[in-house]
């Protein structure tokens, strides 16, 4: 491949795809000291599709980590509130928000858990009328994903510093589509394949998904009225985006109580800079009533333990086990790419926009329809090739969803 202008086509479909940057929008950019060529290129397509002003947030792995192993305790209880004034204030003009992922998996392994625990409660406090707009998907907002050293390290262990971080850019092109000779003419084929499957699921109106694998015997109830989505979405002015980049899945929020038996995880989770691995957890009416993890196993209990609303789920997502990024039979140590090669399930908060006309319903309403509530939402990985879904119709019957790991349904 071009490695220059599979670069170029990256930047220009996080522009025109992932985040659909109208003419007068403020973009705001969070990212790390990682990539800078890149984040520069993204900013120049920005105010060449017509940006206004597009500010970028820097970060650096390093300077976080001291700070999770220096700074005192009680500062992680705090979040700067002009920060989420900010960031808020950009959504609810119609403003556009891009985090551009690059962190190291291990970044704060050996920190204590309970510092990242009290920060992102504090973060969920602090940042919970911008989260309104972004889980309703009113604002426009996307996730990407730039090389670090360790990053690509930890991807391909085998090879170190710069012959590492080329190859997970490439990694990352041909999971993005950046290596194709159109790639936004490509990720709109893609985003018409997953509307189709939404459409399909929509029709059905499961009230429940049975979930069978080595490790797993689960049962999940969905919500009466519940919605599919998967690929773009509209934000408040009529405007698409995609806010995942890649993106292979289709989901939807479970009923909070509805969730029985026990999920064993097949991919490494990596939350807030450790990795849990190998883990299951156990599910009666819906909560978490017990967990096990062969590696991070402190942080897995911090992570359940965050609130209530953490003990249940918040989403149910289906990808096939025969699409791009899992047959690049690669663990990226990234939930943005490891999700979209597997089957997965969220703790946490749900989305308001998986009940229909879920997204005017206020918090009282949508947990009286059986969505979660929580400061966070947090996926993890369960598919492989050996996975069974069935799918339970309003009659109690039911029939295959997936077979082997891949779609039991004929697409549409």
């Amino acid at each position: 491949m071009n490695f220059n202008q599979c670069l170029e086509n990256y930047a220009e479909l996080t522009v025109k795809v992932a985040l659909n940057v109208q003419p007068g929008e403020t973009v705001w950019i969070n990212c790390s000291l990682h990539q800078p060529e890149f984040v520069r290129l993204v900013v120049r397509k920005a105010y060449e599709a017509g940006a206004k002003q597009v500010h970028v947030e820097w970060s650096d792995d390093e300077v976080t980590r001291i700070r999770y192993q220096s700074a005192p305790q009680d500062s992680f209880g705090e979040y700067p509130e002009w920060r989420a004034d900010a960031i808020t204030k950009i959504a609810a003009e119609g403003g556009a928000y891009l985090l551009i992922e690059s962190r190291d998996p291990d970044l704060l392994a050996g920190t204590d858990p309970a510092r990242s625990t009290a920060f992102q409660k504090a973060a969920g406090v602090a940042l919970a009328k911008w989260r309104e707009y972004t889980y309703t998907d009113r604002a426009t907002w996307s996730i990407v994903a730039a090389p670090s050293v360790a990053w690509a390290e930890k991807v391909f262990p085998e090879r170190q510093g710069e012959e590492a971080v080329r190859a997970l850019w490439e990694a990352i092109f041909r999971a993005t589509r950046a290596d194709q000779e159109n790639p936004v003419t490509a990720w709109k084929g893609h985003n018409e394949a997953l509307d189709n499957r939404v459409r399909q699921l929509n029709a059905k109106q499961y009230r429940k998904l049975h979930y069978r694998a080595p490790g797993t015997e689960l049962t999940v109830a969905l919500p009466e009225r519940h919605v599919w989505h998967g690929g773009k979405t509209v934000n408040a002015k009529g405007n698409a985006f995609n806010p995942n980049v890649p993106t292979e899945e289709v989901f939807v929020s479970p009923h909070r109580e509805g969730t029985e038996g026990c999920v064993t995880s097949t991919k490494p989770l990596s939350y807030n800079g450790t990795l849990i691995e190998n883990f299951t957890l156990t599910f009666k009416q819906g909560r978490v009533v017990d967990f096990k993890a062969e590696k991070g196993y402190e942080s897995l209990k911090e992570l359940i333990e965050l609130d209530e609303g953490s003990h249940y789920l918040g989403e149910a997502a289906l990808v096939q086990h025969n699409s791009p990024i899992s047959n690049s039979n690669l663990i990226f140590f990234n939930t943005l790419f490891d999700e979209n090669a597997s089957n997965h399930l969220a703790i946490g908060r749900a989305f308001s926009t998986s009940l229909a006309d879920g997204a005017d319903l206020s918090p009282e309403e949508l947990s009286k329809r059986g969505l979660n509530d929580s400061l966070t939402h947090i996926d993890f990985m369960i598919g492989s090739a050996e996975m069974d879904i069935d799918g339970e119709l309003a009659d109690g019957t039911r029939e295959p969803v997936f077979r082997g790991g891949n779609w039991a349904l004929n697409a549409d």
